[in-house]
Order: structure tokens, then C-alpha cells, then sequence
């Protein structure tokens, strides 16, 4: 017997997975565009649109190297 998806749109979409792999994309382009070897954590940052927290944003995980 072969297990076949049903007819009619009843895909389930993870958000958050969504979101995540949107996020590398975005980072994976910024290295592709980068002159240097790696992206500095500053690029990362920017790229995945966090902050110090000096401002009230996201903060960035420190221990990430």
C-alpha cells in the first residue's frame, strides 16, 4: 500500500521553520557578498536584524563565537 498526501491543500507549514530558513537565506547571501573570509558578529547582527539591547532590540547571544 503507498501512503499518498490527500487531495485538497491540507499542508502543514511551520512558521517558525519558515522564518529560520528565511534568516539563512539572508545569511547566506550576505557571506556570498562578503570580501572577507568570514562575516564579523556585527554583519551577523545586522543581517539577522538584532541588536546590543542598548536600544531595546533583541540581544545578541554572546556566547556565539
Amino acid at each position: 500500500m503507498v501512503n499518498v498526501a490527500p487531495v485538497g491543500g491540507t499542508a502543514v507549514q511551520d512558521h517558525v521553520a519558515l522564518a529560520e530558513i528565511e534568516l539563512c537565506g539572508d545569511l547566506i547571501i550576505a557571506a556570498s557578498a562578503a570580501r572577507g573570509e568570514r562575516l564579523s558578529a556585527d554583519r551577523i547582527d545586522e543581517v539577522l536584524k538584532v541588536s546590543d539591547g542598548v536600544d531595546g532590540g533583541v540581544g545578541r547571544d554572546e556566547s556565539r563565537p
